[in-house]
């Protein structure tokens, strides 16, 4: 015996919603065609008009550099620099940042750059603990606690 084969499903269009006291937008204007006379894709903004640098100089951050902030976020300050200014009351790795905002670390950089030269935030190197643990420290505590 087969089994069944399965047909795949067509999207179906959606009903128009219905309308509302409010006119409806304006569509925008028509992109021009390409070379082969298909349309071009609409693309989200650029991640570098929300970065929004000239030089392009970034500083030495690493995903487990520490982010602080030093001040509250100003009001001219973008969408993107108050989250991060709000979220960095306590210290955040870039990563947790990166995560948290939904932004990839190329981004967070170029945004991090940004508020550590406006003296908004301070970078901190993560805190390095040694591997493994001085052999006098531990002979002192195995000692202390056999004394007990």
């Amino acid at each position: 015996m087969t089994p069944p084969q399965r047909k795949r499903r067509q999207p179906q269009p959606r009903p128009p919603a219905p309308s509302r006291s409010a006119p409806p937008l304006p569509a925008p204007p028509p992109s021009p065609p390409s070379a082969d006379g298909e349309q071009p894709r609409r693309y989200p903004e650029r991640l570098y008009t929300i970065a929004g640098t000239d030089d392009g100089g970034r500083a030495e951050l690493d995903l487990v550099t520490l982010i602080v902030a030093r001040s509250a976020p100003p009001p001219s300050a973008s969408p993107e620099e108050a989250a991060v200014l709000r979220l960095c009351g306590a210290p955040l790795s870039v990563a947790e940042l990166s995560a948290y905002l939904n932004l990839p670390f190329s981004s967070m950089t170029v945004l991090i750059t940004e508020l550590i030269t406006t003296e908004l935030v301070q970078a901190r190197a993560p805190i390095v603990r040694k591997a493994v643990a001085d052999r006098s420290i531990l002979e002192a505590v195995m000692h202390g606690l056999q004394r007990l």
